[in-house]
């Protein structure tokens, strides 16, 4: 990306809506960009009490804004919401829209049904953000609707809090060809865009005088990447053509062939082995080509080229289809938005463990965006020890320890882990282990060493709907309580400064994950150490799946798609 500078300017216009002139000049263009920006006059919220309300802007409106808004109660805020998506998708079910399995309109529901409440009203604008700044706590915004309707289409808003959740997009690391001639699984509209190319394959297949080696690429279908959604993409796929298409194109049968490309040595390197291995020996059987160990150079309109890591040889296979699934990074306004708080030299926002952005205090970052930057035990350890040790003698006793373990395990979630690692029930076993079962007294140097590795369970948490959804319910939660926890705070002890914190840091629970592997087959991974993997699983997911659903609505109609699919197949229509 150029360096960009910008500047504005503003101006007041004679006219009942504040009219302001928003002016970006672009260094590394050459060329001076001005946008109209107009601020929409709005009456200011207030409370059963008369307070005025604190506003509230959310921006996205994927798992981590949908569960925050369900679970926010609005009688305390005015809630505004900015999206150019003006619906909510349930994107793990992506896959299965791609094959005519589920149909798109099924896995959405608008943005508008979901935020009616009761107490309140919740204002939404659809519109992309623009840029962010702290400075002035104001967001700008340009709207997405049809350019030809009358009124300006740039719009600023001010906020008191401002909550960022609008995920991420595509990595392609910068791999020549990917953007041309490579289809993504982000949204729902790529599901569509690539359940039309796999019909169109098919039909330009079986058009007279193709010959076979025209047949065999242009059905040569093709995943990179052999994470949850390349691999669930790749079974859907497999059971679309042999379940649905193989009977509509008979003579096509031998030409179909399907490509996960992994650069790793196994697909589905986040689950258990147990789980890995199984998908690639059911792929196996299936005839589902599972490439491992190969990195993807460039793309073509007709080939890939890898390297086999192995070997550094480079070899070239043709396709007729692509899908990128290989990761995801941070989106172009939220890179602005981190270059000007201090965090450019970052890969994604970072926020502390109450997911504030760090270095904005009134800034919140969820779900794909933002990463948590968990603090490190032993940077605290002194002042957790001098806490601690409240007669001052220079040493912990195991009772000294106890009144301070139970808020070090809430700060520090990685001293839990940790405990369960090593299989200790009883936190003043740690000091045990150091100072053995005689001694009842530690002292610093022996402090440090029995927290010393204490560090090393700390992970980043996974880029899934499952933590967006938990970090959402968790935010509104904290604004719920936000005056009550004022004076009677809720969070640990600040070993630092003393005092304790306003709320609870945020928690991950794991509940478990899926890996459809088709032919009614799929493996669960769920908590306690508990694989399953058969047909009782792909039951469970159906079950799981179909009480995920953010409404009665949708609910209904994936499981009348899934009945349907079942009675009647999959339809291959180019709609």
């Amino acid at each position: 990306m150029g360096f960009y500078s910008s500047f504005w300017k503003i101006l007041v216009a004679p006219s009942p809506a504040t009219l302001k002139f928003l002016a970006i000049a672009s260094l590394s263009g050459g060329g001076l960009t001005a946008y109209a920006v107009a601020e929409p006059v709005l009456p200011d919220e207030k409370d059963s009490m008369g307070k005025q309300k604190k506003k509230v802007l959310v921006l996205g409106t994927g798992w981590a804004a949908i569960s925050l808004l369900k679970n926010l109660d609005i009688s305390s805020y005015d809630v505004q919401v900015v999206s150019p998506r003006n619906y909510f998708a349930f994107t793990p079910l992506l896959p299965s829209v791609t094959c005519g399995t589920v149909e798109a309109r099924s896995i959405v529901e608008p943005i508008r049904n979901l935020i009616k409440k009761k107490n309140g009203e919740i204002k939404y604008w659809e519109a992309e953000c623009l840029k962010i700044d702290p400075s002035s706590k104001r967001v700008f915004c340009r709207s997405t609707v049809d350019e030809s309707l009358a009124g300006k289409d740039e719009f600023s808003l001010e906020y008191d809090y401002l909550v960022v959740a609008v995920g991420a997009q595509v990595n392609t690391f910068g791999t020549p060809g990917v953007e041309e001639h490579c289809h993504f699984l982000k949204e729902v509209e790529d599901a569509q865009r690539i359940r039309r190319a796999v019909i169109d394959c098919f039909e330009k297949a079986i058009l007279p005088e193709q010959t076979d080696e025209e047949r065999r690429t242009n059905l040569h279908f093709v995943i990179v990447g052999g994470g949850p959604t390349g691999v669930e993409f790749a079974a859907e796929l497999h059971d679309f053509v042999h379940e649905d298409l193989v009977s509509l194109y008979p003579s096509l049968q031998d030409f179909v062939k399907i490509s996960v490309i992994q650069s790793g040595d196994h697909i589905l390197n986040s689950f258990d082995e147990r789980i890995s291995k199984f998908a690639e020996q059911k792929f196996q059987r299936d005839g589902i080509e599972v490439l491992t160990g190969k990195r993807v150079l460039s793309i073509s309109e007709r080939t890939i080229d890898m390297k086999v890591k192995s070997t550094d040889e480079n070899v070239s296979i043709p396709h007729g289809m692509v899908i990128w699934s290989t990761g995801i990074c941070t989106r172009p306004f939220v890179k602005d938005f981190m270059e000007h708080i201090g965090q450019g030299t970052r890969r994604v926002l970072a926020t502390d463990e109450w997911l504030r952005v760090k270095g904005c205090d009134d800034v919140y970052a969820l779900g794909d965006c933002a990463t948590i930057n968990q603090r490190r035990i032993i940077e605290d350890i002194s002042e957790i020890f001098k806490a601690a040790d409240t007669d001052n003698s220079g040493t912990l006793t195991i009772e000294e320890f106890k009144e301070v373990i139970e808020d070090i395990i809430i700060r520090y979630p990685q001293v839990e882990l940790y405990l369960k690692n090593k299989h200790l029930f009883d936190p003043a076993d740690l000091l045990r282990e150091v100072e053995g079962e005689e001694n009842e007294e530690v002292d610093i140097e022996g402090f440090k060493l029995a927290l010393s590795n204490a560090d090393k369970q700390m992970k980043s948490l996974p880029a899934t709907a499952q933590v967006a959804a938990q970090q959402g319910e968790y935010l509104a939660h904290c604004f719920n309580i936000r005056e009550k926890c004022i004076s009677n705070p809720e969070g640990p002890r600040k070993f630092r400064s003393g005092g304790r914190h306003e709320f609870r840091p945020f928690r991950y629970k794991h509940l478990g994950q899926f890996a459809p592997l088709g032919g009614e087959q799929a493996a669960a991974e769920l908590p306690g150490d508990w694989v399953s993997i058969g047909r009782s699983s792909q039951w469970l997911w159906y079950s799981v799946y179909a009480s995920k659903q953010v409404s009665w609505r949708t609910r209904f109609l994936v499981i009348g798609d899934w009945t349907r699919r079942y009675i009647f197949g999959r339809d291959s229509s180019r709609l």
